[in-house]
């Protein structure tokens, strides 16, 4: 069964907006897990626009055998009291960490690797994280030319990047993009490598792709699953992606 990662990035904008430490990105991961996902995702940016370096361990601490999910750019150097990516996972060492080509100036992540321009400089991190227990997902285009790369890399999965999926979905055509999906994932899976999927998937949208990719991994969901909360509530929003995932 695809298990679901929930993202609590927004919840620490919501924070940051205000100041001070309310409300608490650790206080949403139990009440996620207590509602039945299978671990957390953080993408503490240089920036720090939303998770904070010193989130980083706190989440850790309250996740027991749920799965820890780390995102990042691994070209990112420090900046302040962003440690950079490496140093964080050498900290808590989590089950999975995610590499993403995000710049600082990106409000979110919208674009995968180009693995014929950064195949070669990635190898050396993705060994460095490896070394410290993680698997290891690339952050990928649909229907990029360099699936099959990403096994060359050492890399242990890739994370099917569902924008334009979500977006095609929205407008009422989504075959298109759903086929693509379909088709990197299973490229993916002829490569020897895992499929994760990410990024605007909603309650809307996620049963169509899991149910197209029968084996896909896991979906990592923190945007509009936090935008229907407010309506609804958390621990309620979470039991309901499970429930789509489980069916």
């Amino acid at each position: 069964m695809t298990v679901l990662s929930v993202n609590v990035n927004k919840i620490a904008v919501l924070r940051n907006s205000r100041g001070g430490d309310e409300p608490d990105p650790v206080e949403s991961a139990r009440v996620a897990l207590a509602a039945g996902c299978a671990g957390i995702t953080v993408h503490p940016r240089p920036d720090q626009r939303h998770i904070r370096a010193d989130d980083v361990p706190r989440i850790a601490a309250v996740l027991g055998n749920a799965e820890y999910n780390i995102e990042g750019n691994p070209f990112a150097p420090p900046h302040g009291s962003y440690p950079g990516l490496l140093e964080l996972v050498r900290a808590v060492r989590p089950a999975q960490v995610t590499l993403v080509p995000d710049d600082d100036g990106q409000i979110t992540s919208d674009h995968g690797f180009d693995l014929r321009r950064d195949g070669a400089r990635l190898q050396p991190l993705i060994r460095a994280f490896k070394d410290n227990g993680c698997r290891v997902s690339l952050f990928m285009d649909a229907d990029s030319p360099d699936i099959e790369r990403a096994a060359d890399t050492g890399a242990d999965r890739i994370e099917i990047y569902t924008g334009p999926y979500a977006h095609a979905f929205a407008c009422g055509d989504s075959a298109r993009a759903l086929d693509a999906c379909v088709r990197t994932a299973e490229r993916a899976r002829a490569a020897g490598l895992g499929v994760n999927a990410g990024h605007d998937l909603s309650q809307k949208n996620l049963g169509v792709l899991n149910r197209a990719i029968p084996f896909l991994a896991e979906v990592s969901i923190g945007h509009a699953l936090f935008g229907e909360a407010i309506y609804e509530g958390l621990a309620v929003t979470v039991r309901k992606y499970v429930a789509i995932l489980a069916a």
